[in-house]
């Protein structure tokens, strides 16, 4: 079965951070499982091939095993966490970076696009066309000197696969330079730029060049939050960032990140993660594990 030779494919080919001799072609292998994550999602296909994960945007709970594909269409910050991986079972996952040139290259064939705004992860079992092409374009990687020729189209294939499938409206709206969910794309973009100064929502609204209300609506569907919420998911993930990485100056990462209070930065920072500031960088600092966790994460992997 197509499955099974994913996971062996995928299983044989793991590196540490990811990366394949491929462009664009992530694999995972986590063989634990562990408390959830901050991270944020970038713009990818996720394929599981063994083991479980639950992705949390907002309000919303996405659970996806074996399998399964996730399609993550906006930069999003998301929680994730493994529900099923151990040593003699770790999940092993496929991913492909989605680049909105690559799919806008197939989009003139695919149906037309279906109205509304999708929301930024969607979550599909996966059909054997769409397997079958993942599988091939992992064998490339035992045949180095076919992938420059292939690898492209295979890729656009997989792509082909997506915007025709199940998930279409989400892929398709990420090819088109007008749609609606590219238009929150670029507010989110914007907010992920600048999220340590503060803005007006109808500043953002223009810039997406959008009636405020409409973009109020559009950007809720896509992201699960509001444009301030997201805003502070965004100064405290990368306040985590920092607090990883050295040594922990609390005063000074709050500032850094744009908050003017000490007490309100510590008091949304334990709301989110569960602990203080001071405690969670003690612990981050003991815990290689979870420092690389944080330092490396991403979603659908």
């Amino acid at each position: 079965m197509a499955l099974d030779e994913l996971r062996d494919l995928l299983d044989r080919h793991a590196r540490p951070g990811q990366l394949t001799a491929i462009e664009d072609v992530l694999i995972s292998k986590v063989d634990r499982t562990g408390p959830p994550v901050p991270a944020m999602s970038g713009a990818v296909l996720a394929v599981v091939a063994q083991g479980a994960k639950r992705i949390a945007l907002g309000d919303r709970v996405y659970d996806y095993g074996a399998g399964q594909y996730l399609v993550a269409s906006v930069d999003l910050p998301i929680t994730g966490q493994f529900t099923r991986a151990s040593p003699d079972r770790p999940a092993l996952g496929f991913g492909l970076i989605l680049r909105p040139d690559a799919i806008a290259e197939v989009l003139p064939h695919a149906p037309a696009e279906s109205t509304g705004t999708p929301s930024g992860l969607v979550v599909s079992d996966t059909p054997p066309e769409l397997l079958d092409a993942v599988v091939r374009l992992l064998r490339l990687i035992e045949r180095p000197r076919d992938i420059p020729v292939l690898a492209p189209l295979i890729k656009k294939e997989i792509l082909w696969r997506l915007v025709t499938g199940e998930q279409g409206a989400a892929v398709r709206q990420l090819g088109l330079a007008d749609s609606s969910l590219t238009h929150i794309a670029r507010a989110v973009q914007w907010i992920r730029d600048h999220y340590a100064h503060a803005f007006q929502v109808d500043e953002l609204a223009r810039l997406a060049g959008m009636s405020a209300s409409a973009f109020h609506r559009h950007f809720q569907a896509v992201t699960a939050t509001s444009p301030i919420q997201f805003q502070k998911l965004i100064r405290l993930q990368q306040a985590r960032l920092l607090l990883a990485a050295g040594p922990a100056d609390i005063t000074g990462v709050s500032r850094s990140v744009g908050y003017d209070s000490l007490s309100q930065f510590s008091r949304e920072y334990r709301r989110q993660f569960g602990a203080p500031p001071s405690q969670d960088a003690a612990r981050l600092a003991a815990d290689q594990t979870a420092k690389n966790s944080i330092m490396s994460s991403r979603v659908g992997l």
